[in-house]
């Protein structure tokens, strides 16, 4: 599969093949990537420790565009695939409304700021965002964001693979963007 690159302002970058498969009745679809980034670090730049375990542990400021105008919603995992015991959830967010294309530093899914949107379960075991925190070494900070062709039926509190499943053929469009950061022993 062909992987595509965009590039905006020399702060973002988002990776997605051409095209999809749906295993929803074999169709596929073509993709178009969705520019993620942020006011708060560069891609694959580190991440301030404001927003990990050893700073103030909130969440940084996020934002996307590019997405397809059949857009219904958004999602959003943060995930270290680097982690000692595989791929650690930091952040899982689901239901956003199309025309939300920001999260603001500090963003708390439950203040109720974005009607509609729903909070994932972390690897913390709860539902706002839970920042880089690594035991040792530089790890990578995966921000995915999902556009969607609807509203997904999850309940709050669903896993990130729950969340993958909810979204199996619903993808118009994806995008990321990469944080590093290590503890200062």
């Amino acid at each position: 599969m062909r992987r595509s690159i965009a590039i905006a302002l020399g702060v973002t970058l988002a990776l997605w093949g051409d095209a999809a498969y749906s295993s929803k009745g074999g169709r596929s679809r073509i993709m178009k990537t969705l520019t993620v980034q942020s006011d708060s670090f560069t891609h694959n730049g580190m991440i301030p420790s404001k927003y990990t375990c050893d700073g103030q542990d909130i969440s940084p400021q996020i934002s996307w565009s590019g997405a397809p105008a059949e857009t219904k919603s958004y999602a959003l995992i943060c995930d270290d695939p680097d982690a000692p015991v595989g791929d650690w959830v930091h952040w899982v967010l689901f239901n956003i409304p199309a025309q939300t294309t920001e999260l603001p530093e500090h963003f708390i899914a439950k203040s109720g700021a974005v009607p509609g949107l729903k909070a994932g379960i972390t690897d913390f075991r709860r539902t706002e965002y839970g920042g880089p925190c690594p035991p040792g070494g530089v790890h990578r900070y995966f921000f995915k964001v999902y556009a969607l062709d609807s509203l997904l039926g999850l309940k709050e509190g669903a896993t990130k693979r729950e969340l993958l499943q909810g979204m199996e053929g619903h993808i118009l469009s994806k995008g990321e963007l990469v944080g590093k950061y290590t503890r200062k022993r």
